[in-house]
């Protein structure tokens, strides 16, 4: 004969079969809320996190700045030149707009994870997703499967207020 599983959440035994009722830190429409913030986030860090590859290729590999305007619609200039040739330098302005883009990144990263009460380990990964450059799209796609899988496969939390 086998003893029941206990229900860690309720500290008493459970029927054998049943699965234990899964905890959320929110609603479904809250998480999907979050969820959708995430994704658009993570699909503009990683376009923005390109752009500063190229920045930097540009930057440390050619010793150039790309600049718009100032005589043409985009220059690679030299770093001197560039300072005084006029237009938006748009390296400092990647740069700039990435950095951003990333605090409000891990602003979702956090709250996606707070609402679904994932361990800190998952947390950590969604971080990095921002900085290696490509890894937001595969990282987004992975976490976005995971949360949908459990929200279905926990319809019985859907109400909490």
């Amino acid at each position: 004969m086998t003893e029941p599983a206990l229900d860690p959440a309720a500290g008493t035994a459970r029927p054998e079969g049943r699965r234990p009722k899964r905890r959320f830190g929110g609603t479904h429409a809250q998480i999907r809320s979050a969820l959708g913030f995430y994704r658009v986030l993570a699909y503009a860090t990683g376009v923005m996190l390109l752009l500063v590859v190229v920045e930097m290729v540009a930057k440390y590999g050619f010793g150039s700045e790309i600049v718009a305007g100032g005589g043409a619609f985009i220059q690679f200039l030299p770093e001197v030149v560039a300072e005084t040739a006029g237009g938006v330098n748009l390296s400092t302005a990647v740069l700039i707009v990435h950095g951003w883009l990333y605090v409000v990144y891990l602003i979702a990263d956090f709250r996606l994870w707070q609402l679904m009460r994932w361990p800190f380990g998952r947390f950590v990964l969604i971080a990095l997703g921002g900085v290696v450059p490509l890894l937001s799209f595969f990282v987004e796609k992975r976490i976005h499967r995971q949360a949908e899988e459990d929200l279905a496969a926990h319809p019985e939390t859907a109400p909490r207020y």
